[in-house]
């Protein structure tokens, strides 16, 4: 065992602890006080510098190294998801309609964990941290927020490096790391669109323009368009997930309204479906004489990891925990991540930690499932990756 896997592993108890307590009360959006809380009370005494924010409930801490030339910040999401949680744990969620089904509560508490390691082994710091405890990852882009507000220019420059968690309920092996260099995840952006026609009856469908063929058209030649259109080896998805029209059967309605989830994996795609969507939706309203509005709502850009990082957490995971602790993700996952916001900015990577309970991954419940549920055994294993990274980027990455 290395010497932080060693530290680690004798507060995986606390870390279990809090993890529990914050699972316990979860919160969603950017306001999260009882969570701020937590994590304030957790950090108190170790001599950090924290930072809360002004319009969000985020926290940043800064710990000065023994050095201060270079700067590596380290990030975890702390909100939870509008679900209802339906397994059995002794430690459920006690707010209804709310849930930590994404893990967030296991990535604040390894992050608590690499912060009192860190404090620890400050004398090996060739340089300062920065701890990122973000609100708002759900859909309300807290990571934007905190980087308005300055969090990577927190130690008083710009951070050389970031690295970040996140743990999965079901695909990959419990303990497992897993990353890639280059595009990790998708971008998201939403579609919106709302047909125009003229209302009219049901056994009259030329006195009026209806527009329910037309939407259900646009449904239909937008996955035409993905596939003749967007080259195969760099993939767009495209997913209706609302369609609303109508109040009776005989009755045609004067508009039809649907709502679209858009994910790419490049920069370029992203721009471009978001163009062709619109031209395309528009021509086939026109083309029956029709009117349509649409308006394209962006969300979060593609997750690229930096190449050198992405490697660089392989050769450390493996140091820490041998080769059967790491694999190399084949190809990326379509779900989003505003943490892309900050790998923008700062060269670093995310890397994935598997936390299923089943011995057999696959047959767990995934992400964002009312029965998800995460394995805290693997939480010494973020803290200790978490603080190998902040030492080694700080004097061989950076």
């Amino acid at each position: 065992m290395s010497n932080f896997q060693t530290q680690a592993s004798e507060i995986q108890s606390d870390l279990a602890s809090l993890r529990r307590a914050l699972h316990q009360e979860p919160e969603i959006g950017l306001n999260l006080p009882k969570t701020q809380s937590k994590i304030i009370a957790a950090l108190e005494g170790l001599g950090l510098e924290v930072t809360t924010g002004k319009g969000l409930s985020s926290v940043t801490a800064v710990l000065r190294g023994a050095k201060s030339e270079k700067t590596v910040l380290l990030r975890a999401d702390m909100d939870a998801l509008p679900v209802t949680e339906l397994t059995d744990v002794a430690f459920k969620s006690q707010i209804d309609g709310a849930m930590h089904a994404c893990g967030h509560d296991l990535h604040v508490a390894m992050l608590i964990g690499a912060a009192k390691l860190l404090v620890k082994n400050k004398s090996q710091l060739n340089g300062d941290v920065v701890f990122m405890f973000q609100p708002g990852e759900e859909g309300f882009d807290g990571a934007g927020h905190m980087i308005k507000e300055g969090v990577l220019t927190a130690s008083g420059k710009k951070a050389d490096a970031t690295y970040g968690i996140h743990v999965m309920s079901s695909a990959i092996p419990q303990g497992t790391f897993t990353t890639k260099p280059g595009t990790m995840m998708a971008s998201s952006d939403e579609l919106h669109v709302t047909v125009v026609g003229m209302g009219g009856h049901g056994s009259q469908p030329h006195t009026a323009k209806d527009p329910i063929p037309v939407a259900a058209e646009m449904v239909s030649a937008l996955q035409l368009l993905i596939t003749r259109s967007f080259n195969a080896f760099d993939p767009v998805v495209i997913t209706v997930g609302q369609f609303h029209a109508g109040t009776k059967a005989n009755i045609i309605p004067d508009t039809a309204e649907f709502q679209a989830t858009i994910r790419t994996f490049s920069a370029e795609n992203r721009t471009r479906i978001q163009a062709e969507a619109v031209r395309l939706c528009k021509s086939i309203a026109e083309g029956y004489g029709l009117k349509a509005n649409i308006e394209v709502i962006e969300q979060y850009p593609v997750t690229v990891n930096n190449d050198a990082h992405a490697q660089f957490i392989g050769t450390v995971v493996t140091d820490l925990f041998g080769t059967e602790g790491f694999l190399e993700m084949p190809y990326p996952v379509a779900g989003a991540e505003d943490y892309s916001r900050v790998l923008e900015e700062v060269p670093g990577s995310y890397v994935f930690l598997g936390a299923s309970v089943d011995q057999d991954p696959t047959k767990s419940e995934v992400n964002h499932s009312p029965r998800a549920m995460f394995d805290d055994a693997v939480l010494y294993r973020g803290t200790a990756l978490l603080s190998e990274l902040a030492v080694r980027s700080l004097n061989e990455m950076v």
